[in-house]
């Protein structure tokens, strides 16, 4: 049960009717894992972290570096050098000092993920399950591991994409049936996206699309409105324009047809 700061911490919160007590509950009790802590992840992270997400597991294995600067909210000048998960750590804390953080100074793969998203412990630290991941990672094979692993461990998963003038969310829910997965969506990628470092970004685009994630996130723990699941927003940052697209599960998918 919240205690008299969490009450007043989160009256807004409190005051939907759509949330309520019950919402908020459910957010304090979540786990939700956030891979990649550069610009999508840095506003995911700071309004998870004020929203009262109880448990947050950060992973990233760069560093800050100062062309990160331009975009990535939750590291500044004083943090250069450092690892992000040690700078976006501090800023949860410095957000909101009730969520748990734990941190991965790695490259998510394939095992890494499929071990970390069952509910088995190991002797360095206790495993919590995980009831969400946000991938910020700007890197296809990771999204198919994700894939693969959110799957087999009925996780559901945002995804979000930023770059140049453009963006995308999206949100992957194995829980339910007949829903697509990022293979449905994508066949086959073989990393030949551009980067940011390749073809620049608008540093609120990042934002937009960050904060968009963040929202679906708390959406789906809280239980609360239509998910994004089997829909694919695009943004024109130009025209300053929203498209949504329908997604279809493929018949013939490798990942969630087995």
């Amino acid at each position: 049960m919240m205690n008299d700061q969490q009450l007043l911490r989160y009256s807004r919160h409190l005051l939907l009717p759509q949330l309520d007590i019950d919402g908020q509950q459910a957010l304090l009790d979540a786990h939700v894992m956030i891979i990649g802590l550069g610009g999508l992840g840095c506003p995911v992270l700071q309004y998870l972290a004020a929203s009262g997400v109880g448990r947050l597991s950060l992973v990233d294995d760069d560093r800050v570096e100062l062309s990160n600067l331009q975009r990535q909210t939750a590291h500044g000048s004083a943090d250069i050098g450092l690892l992000k998960v040690e700078s976006a750590a501090a800023e949860v804390q410095r957000l909101n000092p009730d969520v748990q953080v734990v941190t991965h100074a790695v490259r998510a793969n394939a095992d890494w993920l499929m071990a970390q998203l069952s509910a088995v412990g190991d002797a360095q630290e206790e495993q919590v399950k995980v009831d969400l991941v946000i991938d910020c990672s700007d890197n296809s094979k990771v999204r198919y591991d994700l894939n693969r692993a959110c799957i087999a461990h009925s996780v559901p998963w945002v995804s979000g994409a930023a770059v140049g003038l453009n963006g995308q969310i999206t949100l992957f829910d194995p829980r339910q049936t007949d829903a697509p997965c990022y293979r449905c969506l994508y066949p086959s990628l073989d990393n030949q996206q551009l980067s940011c470092a390749e073809s620049g970004v608008l540093s609120p685009l990042v934002g937009i699309i960050g904060a968009m994630q963040a929202l679906e996130a708390l959406k789906v723990l809280a239980g609360i409105g239509e998910s994004l699941s089997g829909r694919l927003l695009t943004f024109d940052a130009l025209q300053g324009e929203w498209r949504r697209w329908g997604i279809s599960r493929n018949p013939s998918c490798s990942d969630c047809q087995n």
